[in-house]
């Protein structure tokens, strides 16, 4: 992934437009004010101590001048010309020669590429393919394995992704950056995909970057995890944030044996409420409204670490390559790398109506999109209006001929249709959780924050109805009758929705000032999910089994892990006790009794 410009020069936050978005950027320094109220944190970070993390081009400067030759590695959508121009200056300053290799110019041609990774993108107008099978490698020529650091220079560097591809047995400085980051320099036409010599529409370099080139970088990070000598976090475009591998195999070390929480990120929607605008400290209000946000779906999600201030930000998956049995525990080997659950924000509060939608069934997500689980979810109801509802399965009557003609004449006339003909409203309230397996019909009704907890994958939405209505930048947005037909279950309907996709609450356990209540889920899920009620505190063991937990009632809570590692969270904040964590006491900090929700691996 090349930065645009072919100027040589430093980017600042002035140069317009490097990110397309109503988010802020994480500032590079902690703001003691963000969460002095000790409410929601926008900024979640685990402390490293003092000197853990150094600030500024010319501390890395400094680094590098003392090994004298270094490979400069990292994700794409990191702005290489920009940290080479900075970094130059460093150098140029001290009076030192430098030999910049660079990736990109080791490239093959844009058309060889583009031939290369077709196979794996479908169809043109779909936002689908299928994950590549390609790795890093095959986008570049043979001559970047023989690249050779020149003498005649105080310094050799080789920079871009994929240079840890040159053998060079040197430190490496790997460069990471924020997978929503990429999004906005994306969605802004200051990056290209890798490889690609011009700009194609958001949602075609979002499918290319889902499907193949954070398949083959992930693969590659993975693999030169051990080698990196510098992390560093390049989200901002004036400076940078860096720590040697030794601060980062302790910080990902501590995580796993004790609890994290991943940074969330949110974004607006044609159905988007006002809840989180309403009652999340920090984000930007001057927007229409706020659809998601990215609580726990790790594909996008990063970790941050502080040290004296300063801030660093690594993908999740960086520590399921480095840690995966301590998160994972007894699930390890089948899952991998692979962090299974996902929780997300779905606001409609004040809001519309999500669209008439479904799920792939397993077979075919691992047939048509590579994936190796499916879109198993359910709504856990965290607040909601007197007049929410939820859409979940069919009527008794339903005919699925007649179900789809009404769909495509909707589509075809840009006409309404009843589709509680079809399907079934029912009234949600606070605490209640539906179930949707895979195939099954669904949507969120407007008047809801819902709490997704589900399987990992989460860009795999088969619309069939939209409430004829356009995207936030007036375009239609795409339905998906002939993908979703060929999954719905129309079983799924009648008394049998009330019996099998509304989860029966019991208590299961009781003690003096506490409850541990039993949500049950489908069959079809792999995951269960448990609600604890406390007046003052709770003990848990994990059993090694990964949890994933959230305060849904009460004001806050602490949470202390058997190693005596300590954390506040406050209501509505996701966070996880890794397996390798064995046990955990909560502790209530409010008056009333406080409720946290459990989802964990079957």
């Amino acid at each position: 992934m090349n930065i645009v410009t072919k100027d040589l020069k430093p980017l600042t936050a002035a140069d317009a437009p490097l990110r397309k978005t109503s988010q802020f950027l994480m500032p590079a320094q902690l703001d003691a004010g963000l969460d002095a109220d000790g409410g929601y944190n926008i900024y979640p970070a685990a402390s490293l101590g003092g000197g853990k993390i150094f600030s500024g081009f010319a501390s890395l400067a400094k680094y590098i001048i003392a090994q004298k030759t270094v490979v400069i590695d990292g994700y794409g959508g990191v702005f290489y010309e920009s940290i080479q121009h900075q970094l130059q200056d460093c150098f140029a300053d001290a009076g030192l020669n430098v030999n910049w290799i660079r990736t990109e110019e080791l490239l093959k041609p844009a058309a060889e590429i583009e031939a290369m990774v077709q196979p794996f993108l479908g169809e043109t107008e779909s936002v689908w393919g299928t994950k590549a099978t390609i790795s890093l490698s095959d986008f570049y020529d043979k001559t970047i394995t023989t690249q050779v650091a020149d003498s005649n220079y105080d310094i050799n560097i080789i920079i871009g992704p994929g240079a840890a591809l040159s053998g060079w047995d040197v430190p490496v400085v790997y460069i990471d950056v924020p997978k929503n980051e990429i999004q906005f320099r994306m969605r802004a036409g200051s990056i290209t995909n890798l490889g690609a010599d011009e700009m194609s529409e958001p949602f075609q370099m979002y499918k290319r970057f889902y499907f193949v080139d954070w398949v083959v970088l992930n693969e590659h990070k993975k693999a030169i995890l051990n080698k990196i000598a510098v992390m560093a976090d390049g989200q901002w475009p004036d400076t940078i944030n860096w720590m040697h591998q030794s601060s980062l195999t302790e910080g990902l070390g501590q995580l796993s044996t004790s609890v994290l929480r991943v940074r969330p990120w949110f974004e607006p929607g044609a159905w988007g409420g006002q809840w989180m605008k309403r009652n999340i400290k920090g984000l930007n209000t001057d927007v229409v409204n706020l659809a998601w946000s990215f609580e726990l779906i790790v594909p996008e999600n990063g970790l941050v670490f502080e040290s004296d201030g300063n801030l660093l930000e690594v993908s999740f998956d960086t520590l399921m390559f480095a840690n995966n049995k301590n998160v994972l525990g007894k699930h390890a080997d089948r899952f991998g790398d692979e962090f299974p659950i996902r929780f997300d924000f779905l606001d409609t509060y004040d809001g519309g109506n999500l669209s008439i939608q479904c799920h792939p069934r397993l077979k075919y997500i691992q047939e048509n999109f590579g994936e190796t689980i499916t879109q198993d979810e359910t709504y856990y109801i965290l607040d909601c209006d007197d007049s929410a509802r939820v859409y979940l399965g069919f009527q008794q009557d339903i005919e699925p001929a007649a179900f789809r003609n009404a769909l495509e004449e909707s589509q075809a006339k840009g006409e309404e249709i009843d589709i509680e003909q079809f399907v079934q409203a029912h009234p949600a309230d606070k605490h209640d959780l539906f179930l949707i397996p895979n195939g099954t019909v669904h949507s969120a009704g407007a008047g809801n924050l819902v709490l997704e907890i589900s399987a990992t994958p989460y860009i795999f939405t088969f619309k069939m109805y939209d409430w004829v209505r356009l995207d936030l930048d007036g375009n239609p947005r795409p339905i998906n009758i002939e993908h979703a037909f060929n999954n719905l279950d129309f079983e799924r309907k009648g008394e049998r929705v009330q019996q099998e996709l509304i989860s029966k609450q019991i208590v299961i356990e009781q003690g003096e000032g506490r409850e541990l209540v039993h949500l049950p889920t489908h069959p079809d899920h792999f995951y269960d999910v448990h609600r604890l009620e406390f007046d003052h505190s709770i003990s848990v063991d994990t059993n090694d089994v990964c949890h994933v937990l959230m305060l849904v009632e009460g004001d806050a809570i602490t949470l202390e892990t058997a190693n005596g590692t300590k954390h506040r969270f406050a209501y509505a904040e996701t966070f996880v006790v890794p397996a390798a964590a064995g046990s955990y006491t909560l502790t209530n900090l409010g008056a009333g009794r406080a409720k946290v929700i459990k989802a964990f691996l079957k």
